[in-house]
């Protein structure tokens, strides 16, 4: 289909003379008389390109210009326009038009400048699709939850996503922490500009510097050419940090310092940038016991820590199954040549009381294994993976079988509780029985909610 322009002139001869040449170039031509007229067009046609004149009666090629912008900020305007109004047309150009093109008309000139226009117009609209889906991909809508626990997060993301604040995600691992970081990012102010990952784990310890800050060539061994680190990639954007507690404490006093003053300085390098970045940093560890055990900086965390964002686990929103397993099927499906698939009420009710220890990344991988398995378009329980058909029996009644970390967080519960009994209540006596240092300890008594006086009152 060839593109469409619309010709705006008030002398009729010249609008049947460009209508001719531009279709002898390959496009549809339009024409209307006056300004009013072109609007009228511009509401009921599919235009590509708006060519008018600056002189006209009534409404002129500028006021024109200016209701164009207004109602349609993308579309390319390339101003006509007599020796003597040049001055007019470069006026027209700081107001938004594309070009302009002096009459009398070269046909070579007009059908360069209608080329790089609508180039130019076909580019913005790629952009602005581009945007469009990313952003799509993460309106609140799409992320997957009607549990109270996970609505808490919507009202969270909501609440932040319009500020700079730094936010840390929280949650095991597989729980979407990433997901959340981009729906923050794509749903704020900053969403044109760059969105960049790093997952602090995945990188080798001496290589972390470079990453974040990038380096100048020679700065040391290896350093062969000047590189770009993260924090210049995301400017005027948002930096990602995964897996912040597995940072060097070495580069966290680097971190700390960009995050208080807002510059950085390359490895090798001797001057100063400055760092116009947000930051969302996400972990799966406790980072407070990590302050309380020295391995990650105090000063750090409450930087990092300005809003947090807890993700619960899949266990504990169970009743948002059913629609983790229909996106995923969605998803999945016409890749692996499937059609309207349907999970059966067993296998809904199986999946369903499953601890889900990999949480959300876990379920996508069993909805897919499932897919691959099953021989119709419900799929049952013998259809999916045996390690999930045959977990262990229910305890006492719960929905969920007691797993390892319950075990281990109520073994160390009564540690604590014995301690605190043998030390009659001191928490430094207390700390140096269970050999940890009395802010873990302290640490420790708020997260398991432990009032020192009921723990060594003596029984009734």
């Amino acid at each position: 289909m060839s593109q469409s322009i619309l010709i705006v002139d008030d002398e009729i001869r010249l609008l049947d003379v460009l209508s001719g040449l531009l279709e002898a170039l390959g496009y549809t031509a339009l024409s209307a008389s006056s300004g009013p007229a072109a609007i009228e067009l511009l509401e009921g046609e599919q235009i590509d390109l708006v060519l008018t004149d600056l002189r006209m009666p009534g409404m002129n090629g500028q006021e024109l210009l200016a209701e164009i912008r207004r109602r349609y900020p993308t579309m390319p305007v390339v101003i006509m326009t007599a020796f003597s109004t040049v001055r007019d047309a470069v006026q027209a150009i700081k107001d938004g038009a594309f070009d302009y093109i002096a009459k009398p008309i070269e046909q070579e000139e007009l059908a360069t400048t209608l080329a790089n226009a609508l180039r130019l117009h076909e580019a913005l609209r790629d952009n602005e699709r581009l945007r469009q889906e990313l952003a799509g991909r993460y309106k609140f809508d799409t992320l997957v939850g009607n549990s109270p626990s996970f609505q808490k997060v919507i009202r969270a993301i909501s609440e932040v996503c319009e500020q700079r604040t730094t936010v840390l995600v929280t949650g095991e691992s597989g729980t979407g922490k990433e997901v959340v970081a981009r729906a923050i990012h794509f749903n704020s102010p900053r969403h044109r500009k760059p969105f960049i990952a790093v997952n602090c784990a995945a990188i080798p310890e001496t290589l972390l510097e470079s990453e974040f800050f990038g380096h100048v060539k020679g700065s040391f061994t290896g350093a062969v050419a000047n590189r770009v680190g993260r924090f210049a990639q995301a400017e005027g954007g948002t930096l990602f940090l995964d897996e912040v507690g597995d940072m060097p404490l070495q580069l966290q006093v680097k971190i700390l310092r960009v995050l208080q003053e807002r510059q950085y300085e390359p490895v090798g390098g001797t001057g100063t940038r400055t760092a116009d970045v947000r930051i969302i940093a996400a972990t799966n560890r406790d980072l407070m016991d990590m302050v309380a055990d020295g391995k990650f900086r105090e000063d750090l965390y409450y930087r990092l820590a300005v809003f947090p964002i807890r993700l619960p686990a899949l266990r504990e929103r169970g009743e948002d199954i059913p629609l983790f397993l229909r996106l995923f099927a969605d998803q999945l499906a016409p890749s692996l040549g499937r059609r309207d698939v349907q999970f059966s009420p067993d296998a809904v009710r199986v999946l369903s009381s499953y601890r889900w220890p990999g949480n959300i990344r876990e379920l996508q991988n069993c909805v897919e294994r499932s897919l691959i398995s099953a021989r119709s378009p419900i799929i049952t329980a013998a259809d999916l993976p045996p390690y999930i058909v045959e977990q262990p029996a229910v305890a006492n009644g719960s929905t969920f079988p007691l797993q390892l970390d319950d075990l281990a967080a109520d073994f160390e519960r009564r540690l604590i509780v014995d301690a605190l009994k043998q030390a009659e209540g001191v928490q430094v006596r207390a700390a140096e029985l269970l050999g940890i240092s009395e802010r873990s300890l302290w640490h420790r008594l708020k997260k398991y909610d432990i009032a020192v006086s009921k723990a060594v009152a003596p029984r009734p």
